[in-house]
């Protein structure tokens, strides 16, 4: 009996500390995913904010856990603080669903089915990692934090009610739960069910449940009469829809917390053996394994914006050297950079303007639109298409410290101090934004503000938008933008374009040396795609040599049979850091059509 009780014990143990293991690896691993969703998450203080929540069912979880997810500031402090409360799931499980014997004799089996409360847990850690780019639209507030904390006090009501005796009080819980609905939604009617299934009622009892219920549903549905009934009779519970996009399995997680805590209370005390342990730890890694998202560019992209919003163009440019397939978004970040750290048409097309699909397992389609578009345009000079994306995106989302801290920084480029005195003072509600001030506006913001006649278009704006917008810059006086107008002008592969751009820029970099993009763009225009009024220029002539390698290298390669692409992959390691490579296999911005096929037949 000893060797058995040091087996179960050892076994116990020894899972418990691989599953806390696991958790803290996945945890750490998405750090970037828990800052980006204090950056997302909306938490306004005062009274408005609050009875907005306050006036749906499960409200007030969901403004605990917008208050909480605030800890992401510091991803660790958040992270430690939700392991907390699964650590107190975890004790308080034990206890509500009886699964620690009450002898000696009992005590090791009892431990043992202890450890079946590591799978609830799985399912909140999934929950945590597996939104991919639903973090960026999601309107539920307090997601993070509300369904561990909701959990939380279900177990708590659930050991409270199964400690009281005698019987004749569990109507009274019953009551007790139907009247926390407003408060704890879906986990009310989880405490009823784990109650009933537990306790086992007489006929009588299930006939005042019944009552119960029927006068609770018509009350509830009275109280939120402004709410679908769906909304009203599963309250709480995540559902990831949009008028365009959904996805079930996001929901999964929550129906199988729902689903586990049933049959914890039905079968735990038949699982309690040596196994179970193991199997629950090897459970829950596996769930939370095969459903958790995670993918570099993601978290590649995630970085890149914190560091873009901070105006920390090194790191971003550091980003952009180590990732050799970046999203649309990565691609104008890192140009921003260059833009403000020196080298745009130096570096860009070696870092690569070849945008990478978004490694999306949802239909939900997600652009630059929904992650950065108002910190791309604020950069660009763009102040009113900034304001008008970010209260766009904010009305959906929530006003979360991202558009407030934009908000802030366009209001204060456009001079308008009493905004950014709004902006801040709701932002130094926040406790890690206590002395947050906007930065300085940058002198490249002022000077392409200049430029662009900064009128609401009201069309669609995407990165087609930017492109075709920016690269007809090309009569301005000014030295950035002229550079832009440039350097859009080449992204779109538009050779008229090219020539005004390029006739504005030398004007105005007079005695400057030609810059090799532009040089490598100027040597392919004025061969194949020949205008009217040239402008000649000097080249070097190991530009030019290797410009006409790069032709009898593609002319070598291009075998009857083969697509375009597999012809671009092949010639990519040798010449993916030129614009010939781009202008002939680059995946080009939305609505914008280069001549590849022209330039394949000649």
């Amino acid at each position: 009996m000893i060797k058995t009780n040091k087996v179960s014990g050892a076994t116990l143990y020894a899972s418990l500390l691989a599953f806390i293991s696991f958790v803290v690896y996945i945890l750490y691993i998405n750090q970037e995913v828990l800052y980006t969703a204090h950056d997302r998450s909306e938490f306004i203080f005062g009274a408005p904010f609050f009875h907005t929540l306050m006036s749906k069912p499960f409200g007030l979880m969901q403004y605990v856990g917008a208050w909480l997810t605030q800890l992401f500031y510091h991803p660790a402090l958040g992270a430690a603080v939700l392991v907390v409360i699964w650590i107190l799931i975890f004790l308080v499980g034990t206890k509500a669903f009886q699964l620690q014997g009450k002898t000696m004799g009992q005590c090791v089996s009892g431990n043992s089915a202890s450890s079946l409360m590591l799978l609830p847990i799985a399912c909140l850690l999934t929950s945590v990692v597996d939104l991919g780019y639903w973090i960026y639209i999601f309107p539920i507030r307090g997601y993070w934090f509300s369904q561990s904390v909701g959990y939380l006090f279900m177990l708590l009501l659930l050991w409270a009610a199964r400690s009281t005796t005698p019987r004749k009080w569990h109507l009274a819980w019953y009551l007790f739960g139907a009247c926390l609905y407003p408060v704890l939604g879906w986990f009310a009617l989880l405490f009823i069910l784990c109650l009933l299934l537990a306790e086992k009622p007489s006929w009588q009892e299930l006939l005042g449940i019944v009552l119960l219920f029927i006068t609770a549903a018509i009350c509830h549905t009275q109280l939120y009469s402004n709410l679908k009934t769906d909304d009203v009779v599963l309250a709480g519970l995540p559902r990831f829809e949009t008028p365009m996009d959904s996805s079930e399995h996001l929901s999964l997680p929550f129906w199988m917390l729902g689903a586990l805590s049933v049959v914890i209370v039905l079968c735990g005390k038949y699982l309690a053996k040596w196994f179970v342990p193991v199997l629950c730890a090897a459970a829950g890694i596996i769930f939370t394994t095969s459903l958790m998202y995670y993918d570099k560019n993601y978290i590649d992209e995630m970085r890149m914006v914190r560091y873009a919003s901070n105006d920390n163009w090194k790191e971003v440019l550091n980003l952009a050297e180590d990732n050799k397939k970046p999203t649309g978004t990565m691609i104008f970040l890192k140009n921003i950079a260059l833009m403000n750290e020196g080298g745009l048409l130096e570096r860009s097309f070696k870092l690569g303007n070849d945008a990478a699909n978004i490694n999306n397992p949802d239909t939900l389609h997600v652009t630059l639109l929904d992650i950065a578009s108002p910190l791309v345009y604020y950069n660009y000079g763009m102040l009113n298409e900034a304001i008008r994306l970010n209260f766009e995106n904010a009305i959906q989302a929530g006003f979360s410290p991202f558009y407030l801290k934009m908000l802030a920084r366009c209001a204060q480029a456009k001079g308008d101090k009493k905004l950014v005195e709004r902006y801040t003072t709701i932002l130094h509600h926040h406790p890690f934004y206590g002395d947050w001030q906007p930065a300085p506006v940058a002198a490249n913001i002022n000077e392409l503000q200049k430029s662009f006649p900064d009128e609401l278009t009201g069309v669609e704006n995407s990165e087609s938008y930017l492109v075709n917008g920016i690269s007809l810059w090309y009569e301005s006086d000014s030295k950035v933008t002229s550079e832009q107008a440039l350097f859009y002008a080449m992204l779109r592969c538009d050779s008229r374009r090219f020539w005004a751009s390029l006739r504005n820029y030398v004007a105005l970099h007079m005695n400057e040396e030609f810059p090799l993009h532009a040089m490598e763009a100027y040597i392919l225009f004025i061969d194949k795609a020949p205008e009217e009024r040239r402008m000649m220029l000097p080249v070097e002539q190991s530009v030019y040599e290797r410009y006409k390698y790069f032709w009898e290298v593609l002319e070598s390669k291009a075998k009857p049979g083969m697509t375009i692409e597999q012809v671009g992959e092949e010639m990519r390691e040798e010449f993916g850091d030129t614009y010939w490579w781009y202008n002939i296999f680059g995946r080009k911005p939305i609505n914008i059509s280069g001549n590849v096929g022209h330039e394949l037949q000649s």
